[in-house]
């Protein structure tokens, strides 16, 4: 849940600056800059962490890598596509795809105690999955949804 922390502090930030500069306060320019940053950031993390985040991918699919990388230029790639008015629906709906997808390496890699900061098996299991990943990806894709498409 500690990366929920840059989603709500740069939507609580961008919200606080509209209002100041612009005198209102703009919800869907904060909450999809929030998300933004949140996802940019996680992109960013597949560069970084790749050996772990390769871990986590199940062994069925090859090329682990390459799924890797892709995901990140995918997450980045998102990222700007919120921030872009003309394209900002189908990018959240698209996103919100792709949060359900990757939730399977996210189970995988909680059975298997994953950790993919240090890339190896130390950690937390299924207790992340169940206490820390379900209730961040629903608010992930809810808000994704919400800003994204609702409120557009």
């Amino acid at each position: 849940m500690k990366l929920l922390t840059i989603l709500f502090a740069t939507f609580f930030l961008a919200l606080a600056g509209t209002k100041i500069f612009e005198g209102d306060w703009n919800f869907l320019f904060s909450g999809n800059l929030g998300m933004a940053v949140f996802i940019i950031f996680t992109g960013f993390s597949h560069f970084k962490f790749q050996k772990g985040m390769a871990m986590m991918i199940p062994e069925l699919i090859p090329a682990k890598m390459f799924w890797v990388y892709i995901t990140g230029v995918i997450e980045i790639a998102a990222g700007i596509g919120l921030m872009i008015p003309s394209i900002r629906e189908l990018t959240a709906v698209l996103l919100i795809i792709f949060y359900v997808l990757v939730f399977i390496a996210n189970i995988n890699s909680s059975k298997k105690n994953i950790n993919i900061f240090k890339a190896d098996f130390t950690g937390p299991g299924m207790s992340y999955l169940y206490k820390e990943r379900i209730p961040m990806q629903i608010i992930l894709i809810a808000w994704t949804w919400y800003f994204g498409i609702y409120l557009n």
